[in-house]
């Protein structure tokens, strides 16, 4: 591989001009892909499979006025007074016309509804009344009744004893006529009496069922009553969209169209504010945030180069490899499910790597020429040297990415991919355009002064030269090592506390910056009705049979009470049936908001009841229910992916320094940082510590697919590290330097530019920590912060400590191992020896040479 490069850089620098044009003809067709073949990110995520994504799917196809997805947009009047009529028929108007676009459902006016809640109140007061008056009369007539069945009673006594008188007196017979005149009109009465009686029986059995129906309609309006849609002081409403498409299939031009129309609207003492579910849209790539890493990243450049046209190269090299990466990225959108976050990763990989790849490369060309090598010469060595530990570096962070598809969620291993495609075109970029670049500028990449005393002859005078005075190298004492481990693990153990309390989810509306519409929106509800507003769940339950209509109201009333009872749930109302009546939805309002914990419990306890009362089988879905199954799945997948990445990075280590111990020291190095890592952000993006340091109005669960983004980014960039440190240790080591003396040689020949390399990245993922998208801004963080603590603690303080304490053994490997293992010589000592300095000046210096100048 080395001699390939070092031929691939001879060949670049040979072609300069050539290589420079391919690279921006191919920067010009990604843009064209991008603009032929750019289509819109999702504003969303979802997983197949999981039990909310099921209910959706069943939905769709048994119940598709029920499988739409919802938005929010909340209207409030700017005085804090109630509506005018006015603003109450421009608003109505207004959702009038929202329902004619295009994937749009319908559109609930909610004045509108809240006239029917009103009138069904008033409807129920006035039908209890009509009740009661009903069975009043019911009374009377039933007192009646009993009336007339006692002169009945009277009268049949009557009669019957004037027969038994007429019979002893002989004149039966001819009182016979007139008793049966008299018998037949009592008999007349008493079937009347009963003919009363049965339709009294009647009128209390329709007057019961009236009741019934009116008691239920009154306990579906009690178990309703907290769903509102205007406040209770008439200045706030909220207007539902209820979307033809499920909640992550909704178009983005359906939200572009909506949102279109209320903000044109301009209604005089209105403001309209969306819910997240509406905006939460395609955030811009490229920010201020991202501008001052950039700035930063160049100031680092500068100095550690000592002039501008090397200090501008890297950036031109990663700027160049970022945009076909992203814009490559973004041509595939139209054909591919693609999260707005995914984009965003691959620029940030591609930034960072982009412009460090590009710094070992001319870092190293820089030292050669100072040592007096030929341009040429120096571009294609460094290329061979350098730019094998870049390519095998960035194979290790482009395995790791890739590596995310082993988890079998699509949008995760879509963003791996992506990012691994952006980390190939950085290491493309850097081993063939970086060379040419170098061509061109030629002796400029050094600085006026190195190249006069280059020019002098006293190239040994310059910073780094071969002949440069040396000062003695000791290893560092024992007790020195033994205190150095110990402080650096207890600093990560105690920054990686805060990880045992983290949480994951999706961010929500009050995750947004406070002067985002989503955040005011959030804010709105939250105030004027509930935060359970804000994460509403949908409930489907199968009805048994073939319920009739008045089966299935029973049925359905049922449900609610079962549901309304359980805890944490204030409001539930019915959403409908399937034209069969076999499937019905309630909405279910928890009492707290979407990323809550105990809206998280409340899905599980809610599926847990299933089959209720041992008869209907229920699913959960929403917004809210499908974030807890994404966040769920990602942790579930986390370990799986982080035993993977383990294993890589073992076998990795052992390939490139022919070693037990230190794979298995850094490998535990890696563990440490990425747990503080991770302790960090939820210090500050869950508990609020320093939230007004890092814009972190609302704190709350971390992102769901953060921590397994950060084990295959992390351990990429943490196992660069631990090549441009360890390949120097192993070299001076394998040179005849004793183990602990190497340790120390190796640190010092490597750590300038890998504390380059590390603030660069640190400045370009910290940019992204003020980056507009409430997901990529914790991101940026984990990024910069456990690399602050990977490259300063666990590389330059914690393995070199162990390695000294370790002595000889860090190097052991058993012989019938050694002999199998293939030497991959990632330093490129080989190829040194094979182009050697042919230099009389610096003959004597070939040993000196093959040493690692990362």
């Amino acid at each position: 591989m080395a001699e390939l490069l070092y031929r691939l850089g001879r060949g670049s620098a040979r072609h300069a001009r050539k290589i420079i044009a391919a690279w921006f003809a191919v920067l010009l067709v990604a843009g064209v892909a991008f603009a032929v073949g750019g289509g819109t990110l999702s504003s969303s995520m979802s997983i197949p499979g999981t039990p909310t994504a099921e209910v959706t799917d069943r939905l769709a196809a048994e119940f598709p006025s029920a499988s739409g997805g919802t938005g929010n947009i909340v209207a409030q009047s700017t005085d804090g007074k109630p509506f005018t009529d006015a603003q109450e028929k421009a608003i109505g108007t207004l959702t009038a016309d929202a329902a004619k676009i295009d994937g749009i459902e319908t559109v609930i006016d909610p004045f509108a509804t809240e006239a029917e809640r009103a009138e069904s109140a008033q409807a129920i007061k006035d039908g209890r009344q009509k009740l009661a008056d009903a069975r009043t009369q019911l009374e009377a007539g039933d007192t009646q009744l009993n009336s007339s069945e006692q002169e009945l009673a009277a009268g049949q006594e009557q009669l019957d004893a004037a027969i038994a008188q007429a019979r002893a007196a002989g004149m039966y017979q001819q009182a016979k006529p007139e008793l049966d005149k008299q018998q037949a009109q009592l008999d007349a009465g008493a079937k009347k009496l009963e003919a009363g009686r049965t339709e009294l029986k009647e009128n209390r059995s329709t007057l019961e069922k009236e009741s019934a129906k009116l008691d239920q309609g009154a306990s579906q309006l009690e178990m309703a009553t907290e769903i509102r849609t205007v406040s209770e002081d008439g200045a706030a409403a909220i207007t539902m969209v209820v979307f033809t498409e499920a909640q992550m299939d909704i178009e983005q031009d359906t939200k572009d169209a909506l949102v279109a129309l209320f903000e044109n609207a301009a209604v005089d003492g209105v403001q309209f504010d969306f819910s997240s579910e509406i905006t939460q849209g395609v955030p811009s790539i490229f920010g201020p945030g991202e501008a001052i890493g950039l700035v930063v990243a160049g100031i680092v450049l500068v100095l550690m180069l000592g002039t501008f046209v090397g200090a501008g190269l890297p950036l031109l090299t990663a700027l160049v490899g970022v945009g076909i990466g992203a814009l490559g990225a973004l041509s595939l959108s139209s054909v591919l499910e693609m999260s707005s976050v995914t984009p965003m990763l691959g620029l940030m990989l591609g930034l960072a790597v982009g412009i460090d790849y590009s710094l070992f490369i001319i870092n190293r060309h820089r030292h050669q020429l100072k040592d007096g090598y030929e341009v040429r010469e120096s571009i294609a060595l460094a290329n061979g040297t350098s730019g094998n530990a870049v390519v095998f570096a960035g194979a290790t962070v482009f395995i790791a990415l890739l590596a995310l598809n082993v988890t079998s969620i699509p949008f995760l291993g879509l963003m791996g991919s992506v990012g691994a495609a952006s980390v190939l075109i950085a290491v493309l970029v850097a081993i063939t355009m970086t060379p040419a670049l170098l061509s061109l500028v030629g002796t400029k990449i050094l600085s006026r002064k190195e190249r006069a005393a280059l020019a002098t002859g006293a190239a040994g005078a310059t910073t780094g030269g071969a002949h440069a005075p040396k000062t003695r190298v000791r290893p560092m004492s024992t007790a020195v090592a033994i205190l150095t481990a110990i402080a650096s693990v207890a600093v990560l153990l105690v920054i990686a506390t805060p990880a045992l309390d983290l949480r994951l989810n999706l961010p929500d509306g009050s995750s947004e910056s406070q002067e985002s519409t989503q955040y005011r929106a959030y804010t709105a509800i939250s105030e004027n009705f509930g935060e359970g507003q804000n994460g509403a769940l949908l409930v489907v339950a199968d009805l048994p049979g073939s319920p009739t209509e008045e089966e299935s109201q029973a049925h359905q009333m049922r449900i609610a009470e079962a549901l309304f009872a359980q805890d944490d749930v204030i409001a539930v109302a019915p959403a409908g049936t399937s034209t069969d009546r076999t499937v019905a939805a309630f909405q279910v309002i928890p009492a707290e908001g979407p990323t809550s914990e105990s809206t998280e419990e409340l899905v599980h306890s809610l599926r847990d009841l299933s089959p209720l009362e041992g008869t209907y089988d229920i699913g959960v879905a929403g917004s809210a229910s499908g974030n807890v199954d994404i966040s769920e799945k990602l942790s579930d997948a986390l370990p799986f992916y982080l035993m993977v990445v383990v294993g890589l990075s073992m076998l990795i280590l052992l390939l490139v320094f022919r070693s037990i111990l230190v794979p298995i020291i850094a490998t535990l190095g890696f563990i440490l940082s990425y747990y503080a890592a991770l302790g960090g952000v939820v210090a500050i993006y869950q508990w609020g510590w320093l939230s007004a340091i890092f814009g972190v109005d609302t704190p709350g669960p971390i992102l769901s697919f953060l921590p397994t983004i950060l084990v295959g980014i992390l351990f990429g960039l943490a196992m660069d590290y631990q090549l441009f440190l360890g390949t120097g240790m192993r070299e001076a080591f394998v040179h005849g330097a004793p183990a602990r003396l190497a340790v120390i040689k190796g640190v010092r020949a490597g750590r300038a530019v890998v504390s380059a390399a590390a603030i660069i990245m640190i400045s370009v993922f910290g940019g992204f920590i003020f980056a507009e998208s409430a997901m990529i801004r914790p991101i940026g963080f984990a990024l910069a912060f456990g690399v602050l603590l990977d490259a300063f603690v666990v590389r330059m303080l914690l393995i070199p400590a162990l390695m000294h304490l370790a002595g000889d053994k860090a190097w052991w490997l058993p012989r019938w191992l050694e002999r199998i293992l293939p030497d991959i010589d990632v330093e490129g000592a080989k190829l040194e020896r094979q182009h050697p300095h042919t230099s009389a000046e610096h003959a004597d210096d070939a040993e000196g040479t093959a040493r690692v100048e990362a």
